[in-house]
């Protein structure tokens, strides 16, 4: 019998199994490629943690995987001496959500170690807040962020706010490997550890110490008042964890006119008006474009369903809306507060931003025109927290903003993790300072291409699904490394770092990185572009991101078409 039949056998047998999981598994009994990929081996427990599609099996998000990861983080805890610490739980609107984190709970109390239980939904950002105001170890959170519904995952946080470090994540991934995932997992009930004071419910209190945390990150507060009686804005969570908290910190900024899209602000994990919850998706705004025009909004702000995401669609100057991208939108906010600072005479001693290598070089040239010391680090949040937390241990530096391309955006040092409930508040503050100026956030992105120059950035991704997923992933970044590019489209590449040897060849010289060992590959061409290669940490999928630089957009778009054309040869397409 093969390891992953044999796998599935014992399932079957566990009495841990309710009768409907046992039906499902009963199910899928004459299907041996269903079979294989919810049995051949775990999840595998990074430092982003856990997700997959929720079904009953090993390799699948369900209330047993996610009781044998908490088992793990225990061990952890308990191994570091700090049990007594605790650990906040939150989570956000998917379907078994708060099942997951109930169960999370029980199994931390069953290991003697309080859980802080948030009492109902909230943004992920608030949960990164929540584990440093309550001084706590550590912090779990049950999301799949912007995945399709069918998914659901489980984030892992420190004591510090940012997500679990390697060197911890590594020890979770150990112990889950050395666990069996029914014998050895502690669970207690969920009423009793609530009566007993084991498990304790986190309410409105911490939603007003959040809050406050995120209005005080404002630049310009007046701004927002100076054009509250016109400005209009359209905002949808969803069906996610921003529909009471975004809301409330626009009104609180002294936003008049906010148009919640009321068929979103439902709750509901099966996101029933949208094909995919990502604010990256146009498509995802249609019911927001629709009531934009009927109320004739500047504006429409869409988060995500764990809120820590946020994406836009501006009203342009002929009255249409367009995207503002991941990229543009860090540079445009990077912009206004670096502007900000400096019309209200607040500008910080040492400032300093933070950006991942994977976004927009736009952002570089706008520090470097402003005296502000720019960091480029891996993607993940948890690397910008890394800077912050260093920064602040240094007793130097003052952080403005940090970004990733993918819609993450974070002001201020309360949280590590991006913050979607900060984000839009900063978004409509900035949207109100421009229109203060007869300008649209369009207008002020043509605006800052004129004054750095124009970037231009795209994204590529090749979906490798299925339990050979990892290896075929694995594969192409082995085969790239084994005969490296020449050039992309014609230009030659200059300088190639290798994040996984932790090595920058350049000129026949090899120096290191500087920066942790990842799965990541970047080339620099002659002519200044940028091209990085990674896998997704969360998804199976390999990102090509493409940052370039040209004269104007059908400059850009030549460029892009060439390289393309080069990615495809590489991938053997």
């Amino acid at each position: 019998m093969t390891d992953y039949r044999a796998a599935y056998e014992a399932w079957l047998r566990a009495p841990r199994l309710s009768d409907e999981e046992r039906a499902e598994l009963r199910g899928i009994e004459g299907d041996e490629e269903e079979i294989r990929q919810r049995f051949s081996g775990q999840m595998t427990f990074g430092t982003g943690g856990l997700r997959e599609k929720m079904r009953t099996g090993l390799k699948a998000m369900n209330r047993h995987t996610v009781a044998h990861a908490t088992q793990g983080m225990a061990a952890l805890i308990l191994r570091q001496g700090r049990g007594a610490d605790g650990v906040v739980v939150g989570h956000d609107s998917r379907n078994n959500s708060r099942l997951f984190a109930e169960t999370a709970a029980c199994v931390l109390a069953a290991n003697g170690i309080p859980a802080y239980l948030f009492d109902g939904l909230r943004p992920t950002p608030e949960l990164s807040f929540a584990l440093r105001e309550l001084h706590c170890v550590a912090g779990i959170n049950i999301t799949a962020s912007h995945n399709p519904k069918e998914y659901n995952g489980y984030k892992a946080y420190w004591d510090d706010g940012g997500q679990l470090p390697p060197e911890h994540a590594d020890v979770v991934a150990a112990e889950i490997a050395r666990l069996d995932v029914f014998r050895d997992v502690k669970l207690t009930d969920y009423d009793a550890a609530l009566r007993e004071g084991k498990i304790r419910l986190i309410g409105a209190g911490m939603d007003e110490r959040y809050l406050a945390a995120v209005q005080a990150q404002a630049v310009n507060p007046a701004a927002v008042a100076a054009v509250a009686d016109e400005l209009k804005i359209v905002y949808t969570p969803l069906h996610g964890a921003g529909c009471r908290l975004v809301p409330e910190i626009l009104r609180r900024v002294g936003l008049k006119h906010l148009y919640p899209v009321e068929e979103q602000m439902v709750t509901d994990g099966n996101f029933p008006t949208v094909e995919k919850p990502n604010p990256e998706y146009p498509a995802a705004f249609a019911l927001g474009l629709a009531l934009a025009d009927r109320v004739g909004s500047d504006l429409v702000v869409a988060t995500d369903p764990d809120a820590d995401r946020v994406g836009v669609m501006t009203r342009t100057p002929d009255g249409s809306f367009r995207t503002i991208t991941g990229n543009q939108m860090g540079a445009l906010l990077l912009d206004y507060i670096i502007t900000a600072y400096r019309e209200t005479g607040t500008m910080p001693p040492e400032p300093y931003a933070v950006k991942s290598i994977v976004s927009t070089e736009l952002a570089t040239r706008i520090c470097e025109a402003n005296g502000v010391e720019m960091y480029n680090v891996l993607t993940g949040f948890k690397f910008i927290g890394e800077v912050i937390k260093n920064h602040e241990q240094s007793g130097r530096g003052s952080f403005l903003f940090g970004f990733e391309e993918s819609y993450g955006y974070l002001k201020g040092t309360y949280a590590r993790d991006k913050d979607a409930v900060v984000a839009s508040m900063l978004i409509c503050e900035m949207t109100a300072y421009y229109r203060a100026r007869g300008m649209t956030l369009s207008d002020a992105l043509e605006a800052l291409w004129k004054r750095y120059g124009y970037c231009y950035e795209a994204n590529r991704e090749l979906y490798m699904e299925g339990a050979d997923g990892p290896a075929r992933m694995a594969a192409l970044m082995d085969g790239l490394r084994a005969k490296p590019p020449a050039d992309f489209g014609g230009a030659a590449v200059t300088l190639v770092a290798d994040y996984l040897t932790a090595t920058v060849t350049e000129g026949g010289a090899v120096r290191p990185t500087g920066l942790p060992r990842s799965n990541v590959l970047y080339y620099r061409l002659e002519n200044g572009d940028v091209i990085v290669i990674r896998p997704s940490g969360t998804e199976p999928k390999v990102k090509f991101y493409y940052l370039l630089l040209a004269d104007d957009h059908a400059g850009a778009e030549r460029k892009m078409k060439a390289y393309l054309a080069t990615t495809d040869a590489l991938i053997g397409r």
